[in-house]
């Protein structure tokens, strides 16, 4: 190029018989212009552990003096000695790669089963319940909302709001619920998470005192209680929620919890339902009102059958049965060729 210009060529003219721009002939003269800058590039990264490093890693976890220990251990230990060898986040990664992150005890490796799939078929078979918090005028305060509600109805059948979580608030709120809602032994499934007022002792005893059974969710995983977690951002989500001015007490709490449940329960047309409420849902009133609405729909089409062509009129039943954590089938790679195969 150099030699080709010092004769007398244009610069372009030397691209155009290249087949490159003149931008890519100038990224090229720069320092770090043979550099592959694109995203999609394999790069050596710069800090990558070399195969002696990699092997110096393997030896020592192995070793008679750490092959007992966890890698949060082996690392600082080696610190001791005055050693680095590399991070722990890197002792872990080395290790996962050569498989040796398995569990090593002779008991059984601790899994997280999915909580059994709940059933319900009408009001006061399955309930859901979780406590949130409500913020206060004090930072870093907050009151307790204990919430019951019933997964068929979505009806909130008890609350509670106080200044701490406890399992004997907990127990106190399930026996009334029970009470109000003439719940006999054995006919109900009361969902939770882990949280400690839900597995303390107080809570559990009374749960096997009104012959009730407790379903627990898995750590740390919110989806299996999604009842539950809805109804909280439906609550939080409300425009009358003060989430500026706060509660400035516990009893302006309840107050304002009063106000809430009524509108939840008679009032607010759950999407989930139909746009029928909690209440008339719980009452069996559902029926009449979702017959009527899909007597008018099937009048209209009669009248004016162009509008609705060869479709049906708006789908107004509601499911039979409800289900909690619903056991998903695994649909094999089989299955999905039959179903794209129909489709087409």
């Amino acid at each position: 190029m150099a030699d080709a210009e010092r004769s007398g060529a244009r610069r372009f003219k030397i691209c155009e018989l290249l087949g490159i721009s003149i931008r890519t002939l100038e990224r090229w003269e720069k320092p770090d212009g043979l550099v592959d800058k694109r995203k999609e590039a394999l790069h050596q990264p710069a800090n990558k552990l070399t195969q002696l490093e990699r092997e110096l890693i393997l030896m020592t976890a192995n070793s008679e003096l750490y092959r007992d220990l966890p890698v949060s251990k082996i690392v600082p230990l080696l610190a001791d000695e005055g050693r680095y060898l590399a991070s722990e986040s890197s002792f872990y990664r080395v290790l996962r790669e050569e498989k040796q992150l398995t569990h090593r005890l002779t008991s059984k490796a601790a899994t997280r089963a999915k909580p059994q799939a709940c059933i319900a078929s009408g009001p006061n078979q399955v309930w859901s319940w979780d406590i949130t918090y409500l913020p206060s005028l004090v930072q870093g305060m907050y009151f307790y909302l204990y919430v019951v509600m019933d997964i068929y109805s979505r009806k909130i059948v008890g609350w509670s709001v106080h200044e701490a979580e406890t399992a004997l608030y907990a127990a106190n709120l399930i026996k009334q619920c029970c009470l109000d809602e003439e719940v006999g032994p054995d006919q109900l499934v009361l969902h939770s998470d882990n949280g400690a007022p839900m597995k303390g002792v107080t809570m559990l005893c009374m749960l096997q005192q009104l012959g009730v059974v407790p379903s627990f969710s898995r750590p740390s995983v919110s989806d299996d209680n999604p009842y539950s977690e809805s109804l909280f951002k439906t609550l939080k989500y409300h425009p009358s929620f003060p989430m500026i001015d706060k509660f400035a007490c516990v009893l302006d709490a309840r107050k304002w919890c009063v106000n809430f449940v009524n509108w939840y329960n008679t009032q607010h047309l759950h999407s989930a339902l139909k746009f029928v409420t909690p209440t008339q849902r719980h009452n069996g009133q559902d029926e009449v009102i979702l017959k009527n609405r899909d007597t008018v729909y099937q009048a209209a089409k009669a009248k004016h059958p162009a509008r609705w062509a060869n479709r049906q009129t708006r789908n107004w039943q509601l499911l039979d049965e409800v289900t909690l954590n619903p056991n998903r089938k695994k649909v094999t790679v089989t299955e999905n060729k039959i179903k794209r195969k129909l489709a087409a």
